[in-house]
């Protein structure tokens, strides 16, 4: 095997992969797409099973920016829906000073003594 071989090699490893990438994109973007109809998904489907290459390209060219904007919306929803949640995680949690109240009344009400009242207060500040 001579050093060509192996670059050629390796040319041909790497359009292979992007090639596969371009394709689960391309398929991922048919079934996100709510505006196509399912005969027109299964129209895209079967051009891509029967000439792969070809139909690529002209998705490409036909529906490249509606992909673009799809995958940006998605990106955004999924941005959105992350927010949502660490804002109601975060908000879900109490403040130290709220968790050494409620120690505090413990420790008052003879509930728990005060080497566990410390414990908690500095549970609370760490």
């Amino acid at each position: 095997m001579s050093f060509w071989d192996i670059i050629w090699f390796i040319v041909i490893s790497y359009l292979f992969i992007a090639y596969l990438m371009l394709l689960f994109n391309v398929i991922r973007d048919i079934f996100r797409d709510q505006e196509m109809s399912g005969i027109a998904k299964a129209v895209w489907l079967v051009a891509l099973l029967f000439l792969p290459l070809l139909t690529l390209l002209v998705y490409l060219i036909a529906r490249g920016s509606g992909m673009a904007k799809r995958d940006y919306q998605a990106r955004q929803q999924a941005q959105s829906a992350q927010d949502d949640y660490i804002k109601s995680v975060a908000g879900a949690t109490s403040s130290p000073t709220a968790e050494i109240e409620k120690a505090k009344s413990l420790l008052d009400s003879g509930a728990i003594s005060q080497a566990e009242f410390d414990a908690l207060k500095q549970k609370a500040l760490a």
